[in-house]
């Protein structure tokens, strides 16, 4: 079993991106050899006003072996035409599948 640690954000180089580090951690009996981490992007107006949440997908940092932790940083980015200039993306959210 993977547990996601909460996503620590910091702002990327294009207002509908952002860098999310999480950690996961196989508490299994058994290796993660793949998979993939959703992430939950709140795209948020200028006056704070939650417009909408876009899910995305990347791979996981596979193999993670049973007992131990990867951390990984990912760049989490929306379609531009979904962030007019004013607005903002925020990751709330990281959950994972694996095989």
């Amino acid at each position: 079993m993977l547990t996601v640690s909460e996503p620590v954000t910091a702002d990327g180089e294009r207002r509908w991106c952002e860098q999310v580090t999480v950690t996961f951690r196989n508490t299994g009996g058994s290796p993660a050899t793949s998979g993939t981490a959703s992430f939950a992007t709140h795209v948020i107006g200028a006056l704070g006003i939650d417009w909408g949440t876009v899910t995305t997908t990347q791979p996981l940092p596979a193999p993670i072996a049973a007992g131990a932790t990867r951390k990984r940083t990912y760049t989490v980015c929306v379609e531009s035409w979904r962030v007019p200039l004013g607005m903002r993306v925020d990751t709330r959210e990281v959950t994972a599948s694996w095989r």
